[in-house]
């Protein structure tokens, strides 16, 4: 996802207490307690659908359902994009039109509770406890601040490992036993790259699957298996330490030695799944059809996480949040229940290659589909998560270029993340 514009967060910050009355929805005079009666305008940010035909499609699904409860209550769907969504946000904020229902990402929940423009879940007797018996629990604390519940879980965007076999037992490597820590893919990815010549990689050994500025997820990733969140529950970094400089200065060692700096074919697709390398991070869904890299390519994929001191998985998604200054709450919060369904969750998932954060997610259709997904579903409890930070939103294209200057070597590691750490607040 793109870089998100600090500035306008900042002027909604700003206005957020101050505009608490000039809420978003329509006035109702009916009560609460009587949804058949209920008016108003429910205004719903839903990156999850594309403003296409399937994605208006799948929606009107969500919306249909959800009116046979709310009859009278008009649904206004925003299908921004999450390249615009911190923008739209922060400025229907500023301008006292909030949305009653926000889709974000996986790591948006503690900038925006912070600045109290999610409403607590506890008001619908939503609890850590209460999410992880529909929600596959291990993504529960994606939706946490603090110790409160402010989100839904509605799909998870995994990004494992894979190998492939033919490459592997090319290069004398038995592809059965896939590397898994941090040294053991460094000698297998050695072993691996091939170079022409003049020296030039023309086949990576690893691939980050990231261009320059996007590092930041392997870290995570990489971090984890180290037994190490980005930020801990309070928000503080953890990140700087010992654990921290081990996973960038290994990531250094790998940069133009086994892959060339931000290298992507034109697809920006994993190199993994072209053949362009052995071995590297990939995604979470991979078509398996003749319209897709076929099956013989996915017959020769293996998929497995890196494990150090535990299993890691950086894990993407997406999350259903209440407006703080919504007028119809318990509308929104029940619009919410509608996208948590699971026959909700698996369109979101198929129109964004995700897997349903569900707990029965692995008996999806969607899952089931294919191997890349039958595997993370299988493995979600690796999953790693960027953000913790409140001011993760305007940190995190910093955190991007900052790991790029260590790679490079245009900065110490030590001084890379010390850095970090201090801007983290």
């Amino acid at each position: 996802m793109a870089r998100r514009r600090a500035g306008f967060l900042a002027l909604a910050v700003a206005g957020t207490l101050a505009l608490g009355a000039c809420g978003s929805g329509g006035a109702s005079t009916a009560p609460a307690s009587n949804p058949a009666e209920l008016t108003g305008t429910l205004r719903v940010l839903v990156p999850s659908y594309p403003a296409s035909n399937e994605g208006k499609a799948e929606l009107e699904k969500v919306v249909a359902s959800f009116k046979t409860k709310y009859p009278q209550v008009t649904v206004e769907p925003d299908f921004a994009t999450f390249d615009t969504l911190n923008q739209k946000i922060s400025t229907s904020i500023a301008g006292g039109q909030g949305y009653d229902v926000l889709v974000t990402g996986i790591g948006w929940v503690p900038p925006f509770a912070a600045k109290n423009v999610f409403e607590d879940l506890s008001t619908f007797g939503a609890t850590a406890e209460s999410l992880g018996t529909s929600t596959n629990p291990a993504l529960v604390p994606a939706s946490e601040y603090k110790g409160k519940v402010y989100a839904v879980p509605l799909i998870a965007g995994p990004k494992p490992l894979a190998l492939r076999k033919s490459l592997f037992e090319k290069a004398g490597l038995d592809p059965s036993k896939p590397p898994t820590t941090m040294a053991e893919i460094k000698t297998a990815a050695e072993k691996l790259t091939v170079k022409d010549a003049a020296g030039n990689i023309t086949q990576a050994g690893f691939d980050f699957w990231a261009a320059p500025g996007g590092y930041r997820q392997d870290f995570v990733a990489l971090l984890g298996s180290l037994g190490k969140p980005l930020y801990n529950t309070d928000g503080e970094a953890e990140f700087s330490g010992s654990e921290g400089v081990q996973t960038l200065e290994w990531m250094k060692s790998m940069v133009n030695n086994v892959q060339k700096y931000g290298a992507q074919n034109a697809a920006k697709s994993p190199l993994v799944n072209t053949g362009e390398a052995a071995l590297g991070f990939t995604g979470g869904y991979i078509d398996c059809s003749d319209k897709g890299v076929g099956k013989a390519v996915c017959d020769d994929l293996v998929y497995f996480n890196v494990k150090d001191k535990e299993g890691s998985m950086f894990t993407g998604g997406q999350l259903a949040s209440v407006g703080k200054s919504s007028k119809l709450k318990a509308a929104a919060w029940d619009f919410i229940q509608e996208l948590n369904k699971p026959e909700a969750e698996a369109g979101i998932a198929t129109l964004n290659f995700a897997v349903p954060a569900g707990k029965d997610a692995a008996d999806s259709p969607v899952v089931k589909s294919n191997p890349a997904s039958t595997f993370v579903a299988a493995n979600l409890g690796d999953a790693k998560f960027e953000g913790g930070a409140a001011n993760w939103l305007e940190l995190r294209g910093t955190f991007g270029t900052s790991l790029d200057d260590a790679l490079l070597g245009k900065k110490s590691v030590e001084e890379t993340l010390k850095a970090l750490e201090q801007q983290s607040k």
